[in-house]
């Protein structure tokens, strides 16, 4: 024991950088179940879109989604998703893909949806940038 607390002491950057390695190792593994929600490509999600049926739910703001913003997504901004959850209501049993810009909101929106009883909720992993970087389509209203 007195040679773990010298060792401690005189390697302190060290034993403060092993910490800090072991939790971030220790966060992204678990990360995903204590968030509850999964992150998913861009070609995860045309998968999904294509075969299950999911709901790509684009949480931009409405000058961003003018820009373009994936076929048939539905389109609730994230500053007004707790007021207009019910329009997502009848999704509830599928799928749903949240995007945004680049992932940062569209993951506080899933949490914001798994808080109101949505269950298989994705976020799609870089946003709309890695959606376009993998060279998919994007539709221009």
């Amino acid at each position: 024991m007195d040679q773990l607390i010298a060792f401690v002491s005189h390697n302190t950057l060290l034993v403060v950088a092993i910490v800090i390695v072991a939790a971030m190792l220790v966060n992204s593994l678990f990360a995903e179940k204590l968030r509850g929600f999964k992150s998913v490509t861009p070609t995860e999600s045309t998968l999904m879109i294509n075969h299950d049926n999911a709901v790509v739910l684009d949480v931009r703001e409405n000058n961003e989604y003018k820009d373009g913003h994936i076929i048939n997504s539905l389109h609730i901004p994230l500053s007004a998703l707790p007021n207009r959850l019910n329009q997502l209501e009848k999704h509830k049993g599928q799928k749903i893909i949240v995007a945004c810009r680049s992932g940062n909101r569209s993951s506080h929106a899933c949490s914001t949806l798994k808080k109101n009883g949505f269950e298989e909720i994705y976020n799609l992993s870089g946003g709309i940038m890695a959606w376009e970087n993998a060279g998919l389509p994007l539709v221009k209203k």
